[in-house]
């Protein structure tokens, strides 16, 4: 029993005490920050049939929809075409923001709002990676996914706080502005309105507790409350990887086309699923490549999630599923559910990947922007000094 005790207290310090994997929390941001960001920018001159007044989703389906359901979307809010185009370009910033990690806990909000009102605007706009970034979208809220490799984490560094500057207190009115006008005009749900209400007013105390007491009790609790949240969003986004591929695999295995081998072969003969018809032809003429191919996607899917404590079998599981990512987005034309899941994917990767990683990029972008050494000027000598 004191052996459980001294280990169940370890484990509490360990989750309570500090962020855990905050490269994997960072390159999960950055993958979905990315991901919709290029979809938007991609979809720009579509952005109207696809989620705006011009779609054949109309108004009125989407209101009879929502009425129904209850999902969030500030698209509601108004008809006009003004306002779609506000949402659309706030979400687009805010994806530029997150990607960036540039004041984080608003733009993260501020991409969860944008994820949720486009796509529970026009409900059939997707090709599945719509889905993970819709729940990502959310998880991200709860996660500190700016500890490295943010403009956030920068700031930190060379002004002692990430929340210095006055960017912080203005946009964090701005959106209490926003805020207190959809709660006066009831244009929120209850859960949404108190869910709101908890961000806003827990990242006001946060800015002043980390402002005028960095050092004090409040500063302590509050990041022991944020480290909480954190690792439990870490854990639920795990969670949430593990039960997509598990499911996937487990509904495969009941299908006739897979248990025979030749389910791959069907959609490389589908138009919109032959961006490059000659790649496509040459993979279904192997009836070998398209068995095992269709055997492979279906045995590693359902065997990482019971590879997880097994660190060298996930490693390479994890490799072999962000390939197959990429197989899907060149030979089936699904750039965007590819990233998708590839970002999702990074949330198992090694933390000394990830370091080495960043310790490479790093070095490559000071060499990048350090002076090239004058031919013209001496190169100084090293002279020995005495043994």
């Amino acid at each position: 029993m004191r052996r459980a005790r001294e280990a169940a207290g370890r484990l509490a310090a360990q989750v309570t005490g500090q962020v855990l994997g905050p490269y994997q929390s960072a390159v999960v941001r950055i993958g979905f920050a990315a991901t919709w960001l290029f979809f938007l920018l991609r979809e720009f001159p579509h952005r109207a049939e696809l989620y705006g007044p011009d779609g054949p989703w109309s108004w009125a389906l989407a209101e009879r929809l929502i009425d129904s359901n209850h999902a969030f979307t500030v698209l509601m809010w108004s008809d006009s075409g003004l306002w779609f185009e506000i949402v659309y370009a706030v979400s687009v910033l805010a994806s530029l923001g997150l990607l960036l990690g540039w004041r984080t806990r608003a733009t993260s909000v501020l991409f969860m709002i944008g994820v949720l009102s486009l796509q529970n605007r026009s409900v059939f706009m997707g090709d599945g990676g719509d889905n993970v970034i819709h729940l990502m979208a959310i998880y991200l809220v709860l996660t500190r996914c700016a500890q490295v490799w943010s403009l956030d984490a920068r700031r930190a560094r060379t002004c002692g706080s990430a929340t210095a500057g006055a960017a912080g207190p203005v946009l964090w009115g701005v959106l209490g502005a926003v805020f207190a006008f959809g709660a006066a005009t009831g244009r929120f749900g209850y859960g949404w309105l108190a869910a709101f209400a908890v961000v806003w007013v827990g990242c006001g105390l946060w800015w002043m507790v980390d402002r005028y007491e960095p050092e004090g009790e409040g500063r302590a609790v509050l990041d022991v409350l944020a480290n909480l949240l954190h690792n439990a969003g870490m854990l639920v986004i795990m969670a949430e990887v593990c039960l997509i591929y598990a499911t996937a695999g487990w509904y495969k295995i009941q299908g006739s086309r897979w248990q025979d081998g030749t389910a791959l072969y069907y959609p490389l003969g589908l138009d919109y699923f032959t961006p490059w018809p000659a790649l496509s032809a040459l993979v279904a003429g192997s009836g070998t490549l398209v068995m095992l191919l269709s055997y492979g996607t279906v045995v590693v899917q359902v065997a990482f999630p019971f590879t997880l404590f097994n660190r060298r079998i996930k490693n390479v599981l994890l490799a072999v599923m962000m390939l197959e990512h990429a197989g899907i987005a060149v030979l089936l034309g699904l750039p965007f559910f590819s990233l998708a899941m590839i970002a999702a994917d990074a949330v198992f990767l090694p933390t000394g990947f990830l370091v080495w990683l960043g310790v490479r990029v790093a070095a490559r972008r000071r060499r990048a922007v350090e002076p090239a050494a004058d031919p013209a000027e001496p190169v100084p000598v090293a002279v020995p000094g005495p043994r």
